[in-house]
């Protein structure tokens, strides 16, 4: 299996190198080696459901975890139906930079790609 892939009994996830490197950054910057990035997909967005980033030193019954270089991803059990086989990733370009979802399950994405419908 690849190295940045991790795997659980319903979903695999996948964690870009550039996602690892930034994340591994904004934990360093915070200070906390308990952190942890959480992925979370909620309703709303201009597609229907919107991605959500954020750090969290909580780790709930439902999360599964999914690794790549040492920095933990976690994902609720019902965000993760919605993610399966997405890849994480960081993007940096002309606009700015950010966190993204390569979320083959999305039928369509909003033109930000920050929201998407299945």
């Amino acid at each position: 299996m690849p190295q940045d892939m991790a795997t659980n009994e319903k979903a695999v996830i996948g964690i870009s190198e550039n996602a690892a490197k930034r994340i591994a950054k904004l934990i360093a910057d915070e200070g906390d080696d308990n952190l942890v990035f959480r992925v979370a997909v909620s309703g709303g967005g201009c597609s229907g459901f919107q991605y959500g980033f954020s750090l969290d030193n909580q780790r709930n019954e439902d999360d599964r975890v999914f690794e790549r270089d040492g920095i933990e991803v976690v994902i609720d059990e019902v965000s993760l139906d919605l993610l399966k086989d997405s890849e994480v990733d960081f993007v940096e370009d002309l606009i700015g930079s950010y966190f993204s979802i390569k979320n083959p399950n999305a039928s369509s994405t909003c033109g930000c790609g920050s929201s998407f419908s299945v």
